[in-house]
């Protein structure tokens, strides 16, 4: 049974996909919540300040940087561990937006969100969360893919025998 935590061979294609995508996503809220910090919003304001088209306020920029970091820290490592931090991550963006969109203007809104920020937490938790997926899902991978490889154990095993070289398969 194919498990997303299964290790990429260190030189896959694959990893800097999710570098690539962790990485990105990592500077943007860094900066974001950087910029939330500077101009000294109150840490649980329910209106904010605005920073790059969204409201921010000190806890907003303060877990903007976290994630940001952690993002970063996930494309410095690679492999696994960022595709996994991706489709984490994404998903809690995801959950945020909605979560952000039943407290819209409401005592309740302790991250200061605005509709912009619930558009944004729906687009950017997709987006990184198809970069963390980007080569493991997908109905038509390559059959040199490890996770096509993991699905279809006992068809490679049967084409090289059970102590052939390793199976390249081309489409």
């Amino acid at each position: 049974m194919l498990k997303l935590k299964d290790d990429l061979p260190v030189d896959h294609r694959l990893a800097q996909v999710y570098r690539f995508g962790a990485g990105l996503g990592g500077v943007f809220l860094l900066f974001f919540g950087i910029l939330g910090l500077l101009d000294r919003p109150g840490f649980l304001d329910t209106q904010g300040d605005r920073v790059a088209g969204m409201s921010s306020n000190g806890l907003l920029g303060l877990l903007s940087v976290v994630v940001g970091l952690l993002l970063i820290a996930g494309a410095a490592i690679g492999g696994n561990l960022a595709s996994w931090i991706n489709m984490t991550v994404g998903a809690v963006f995801v959950v945020a937006g909605f979560v952000g969109l039943m407290i819209l203007d409401s005592d309740a809104n302790f991250l200061a969100f605005g509709m912009s920020n619930v558009i944004f937490s729906f687009v950017f938790g997709l987006v990184l969360a198809t970069f963390g997926m980007y080569g493991r899902v997908s109905r038509h991978l390559p059959h040199d893919n490890p996770y096509w490889r993991e699905r279809h154990a006992r068809y490679t095993e049967a084409l090289r025998g059970p102590a052939g070289p390793p199976v390249v398969l081309r489409h």
